[in-house]
């Protein structure tokens, strides 16, 4: 450039105030478009430079309006504040950097013009025909001058397509620019690097540099480069243009399988099985090792260790000597004393009915701690485990609800799941082991939970040795027969179709056939029920209520014993039950009241004996209960005799073993739920049995009377609690000559 033009230059940058708009309506654009051009001068800008002309031309100008507009539109588009330090207000690198475009592959000449430049005023009209250009040649001039590189740039415009910028265009960014902020400008003429005579772009400003010394033409010499490609910079450090990074849709990148799937790929590698190696397969093994350990830790060591595989059993054969082959009846050889050495030298005698001292014959204290009673503990008394079907009762009776503790035995019901039942409680019973035939026999004991709360079933009672308690098997065609008649007494419900019995008939009754199966043939057998009492609350009076009764078969016609025989001592605290018995039992039975103070639960809880008393005899026989020292009622034998169909029925005469529990059962009495404690429990101080000294029998296996021979010949029904009928057996019912015995 020669002087004449740097002064034209300069001249033309000398620094206007104001700002200018500018508006311009052309039918056609230099891309063949009408468009409509708003133009806010906000920045400073250095004068256009003519594409179309050398740049060593003496004839520089601007070349036409077209030219201009497109111009203005680049500057629409390029609003950035520079400062004079030479940043500016965009994110390009180039404002920092303002000498750093080797790092872009641009020359080493910039010009950079600062904020002092002088900006277009509004003499400098662009559309005003007197504008001189950058080389000090009027519009006019440098248009007529250079017509031919008018027009042939002109056809190299009208060939470009419409839809892609001329190769005159300067920098446009889109309209819809995502980085606004950021310098984006379009070359339509790049030049290689080190070329000579480029067009290039700082600081956010066109310049219009001229460096190689020849003064060639950087249009003629640089062919039309790619329009599309931007040359931006995304670096708010500088030195990353776009051109840097020349992504195309058919280049491929190491990482390109990470965001661009290949369906077939990877359904083809889905398909593919891998070897595991050996890490793998330790692994593996490891994984297994440890799932077989818990299952043989946690599964098959308890099922093992429950059914006793684990345990060690004894190989030694244990040896003794046999001192004689004369087997004794239980209990008839024993050789310690029955009475407990704890009990009081006052207790020793016991008044009866006729004024005769009674002997002590058997006591049990219970002073001694931590008794237990599962089956071969102790010596008098077993604690079953079982479930007490034949009163529906919801409790499960364990072994370990029963033991002694603080000088009394203590039987304990709680809400504790048990065998499916949600109670559990404790009952001990002296079967098979201690039994007495007549006497008297008394219970000190504290009863249960609440004197006025419902719900509770205590029981302390007698049953004849044959049938033990809780095993149905044993019971049927025994229960509560005291019989000893060959009459319709002893044939299925008593030969009568009114429904008064239920009962399958009497098993071992006095006529058998010859051969029978039958503890002594020719005597009725049964196992009569004498109970101390069954206790409960009565709902109108709100306070405890105990019955005390005779349960046996075969029926008086409607249940009614002779009641002239029954005599009640005092009428205002004992009464007769109105339950007089069902299709399974009669029950000879008497309600007393009781005092709240002596449940467990009393103001003042405290302990009250009871206890009945009687003989067998035929004719003089009778049974007489007691609430403490006080006689409440007694049954003697003539109340018993023949009514309709049946003959007398006796007083028990079986040996009768002892019973002691704690239950609860919907078919006793209405429960009172929410009103219940758990736990409850029902206490035993002592039980003793005292009996005339010229009748003293306290075995279960009497002479006239035997059980154990029976017992052992059928041990299967009277081990079993799950066989609850004679026909579950192996044994035949025992015919009798009433029926026949073909």
């Amino acid at each position: 450039m020669n002087n004449q033009d740097n002064s034209r230059y300069q001249q033309q940058s000398q620094p206007l105030t104001g700002d200018r708009t500018y508006n311009s309506s052309s039918d056609d654009d230099l891309y063949g478009n009408n468009s409509q051009q708003h133009y806010q001068n906000t920045d400073v800008y250095p004068p256009p430079r003519n594409p179309f002309l050398s740049d060593h031309s003496d004839n520089n100008s601007i070349a036409s309006d077209q030219y201009l507009q497109n111009d203005s539109q680049y500057n629409r588009n390029q609003q950035h504040v520079y400062n004079d330090d030479g940043y500016g207000s965009g994110s390009a690198s180039d404002l920092l950097h303002p000498n750093n475009a080797n790092q872009h592959g641009y020359p080493d000449q910039n010009v950079y013009i600062p904020r002092e430049s002088t900006p277009l005023a509004s003499q400098n009209d662009l559309y005003s025909g007197a504008v001189s250009s950058p080389m000090g040649m009027s519009t006019a001039a440098a248009v007529a001058g250079s017509a031919a590189a008018v027009a042939g740039a002109s056809t190299l415009l009208a060939a470009a397509p419409k839809s892609r910028p001329s190769s005159t265009s300067l920098n446009v960014m889109s309209e819809f620019d995502r980085y606004p902020n950021r310098i984006s400008s379009a070359q339509s003429v790049v030049s290689t690097p080190g070329a000579n005579g480029s067009d290039n772009y700082h600081n956010g400003m066109r310049n219009s540099t001229f460096s190689n010394e020849s003064g060639a033409s950087s249009l003629s010499d640089s062919s039309v480069a790619n329009p599309f490609v931007v040359n931006a910079d995304f670096s708010p450090f500088g030195g990353y243009p776009a051109t840097s990074f020349p992504l195309h849709i058919d280049e491929k990148e190491a990482d390109d399988y990470l965001h661009n799937p290949d369906p077939i790929l990877d359904a083809k590698n889905d398909r593919m099985c891998v070897k595991p190696d050996r890490r793998g397969m330790a692994t593996i093994a490891a994984l297994l090792f440890l799932v077989l350990g818990a299952i043989v830790l946690f599964i098959v060591y308890p099922v093992l260790t429950f059914t006793g595989l684990t345990e060690e059993h004894s190989n030694i054969v244990q040896s003794y000597e046999e001192l004689t082959k004369y087997e004794y009846g239980i209990l008839s050889g024993i050789r310690t004393s029955l009475v407990d050495p704890d009990t009081p030298d006052d207790a020793l005698e016991h008044t009866a009915l006729d004024g005769s001292k009674w002997p002590l014959v058997f006591s049990d204290e219970f002073n001694k701690e931590g008794r237990t009673f599962y089956d071969g503990d102790d010596q008098y008394w077993t604690a079953p485990d079982i479930h007490y079907a034949a009163t529906t009762d919801l409790e499960w009776y364990d072994p370990d609800a029963s033991i002694t503790v603080n000088g009394t035995l203590m039987l304990t019901l709680d809400a504790f799941k048990n065998h499916n039942l949600y109670y559990r409680s404790g009952m001990v019973q002296s079967w098979n082991k201690l039994c007495f035939t007549n006497g008297y026999i008394e219970a000190k004991a504290q009863l249960a939970g609440y004197g006025h709360i419902l719900g509770l079933w205590p029981g302390i009672w007698t049953l004849g040795n044959l049938g033990r308690p809780g095993y149905l098997g044993t019971t049927e065609g025994v229960w509560p027969y005291c019989y000893n008649q060959c009459d319709a007494g002893i044939t299925p419900n008593q030969s009568s179709s009114d429904g008064i019995s239920y009962l399958k008939g009497q098993k071992l009754n006095a006529c058998t056939c010859p051969g029978s199966d039958h503890p002594n043939p020719g005597t009725g057998r049964g196992a009569p029920e004498i109970d101390v009492l069954e206790g409960t609350v009565s709902s109108d009076l709100k306070t405890g209520v105990v019955s005390q009764s005779l349960q046996l078969a075969p029926y008086d016609i409607w249940y009614m014993p002779d009641m002239n025989f029954i005599e009640i001592y005092n009428r205002s605290t004992t009464v007769t039950n109105t339950w007089f018995g069902g299709p399974l039992q009669q029950a000879i039975s008497m309600a007393s009241t009781l005092n709240t103070t002596w449940y467990e639960y009393g103001d003042s809880p405290s302990y009250q004996s009871y206890g009945f008393e009687y003989m067998n005899t035929d004719n003089t026989g009778y049974i007489r209960w007691f609430i403490g020292d006080t006689a409440t009622h007694t049954l003697y034998a003539p109340a018993l005799g023949p009514n309709g169909n049946i003959g007398q029925r006796d007083i028990a005469k079986e040996p009768l073993s002892i019973i002691l529990n704690l239950g609860i059962s919907t078919s006793w009495v209405y429960i009172d739920w929410p009103s219940l404690v758990w736990p409850s429990h029902l206490r035993f101080d002592h039980v003793r049995i005292y009996q005339p000294s010229d009748a003293i029998s306290i075995t279960c296996d009497p002479k006239d009377y035997p059980t154990y021979d029976y017992i052992q010949n059928h041990l299967d029904v009277y081990t079993n609690p799950n066989i609850t009928t004679w026909d579950d057996t192996d044994y035949e019912w025992p015919k009798n000559k009433l029926t026949g015995c073909d």
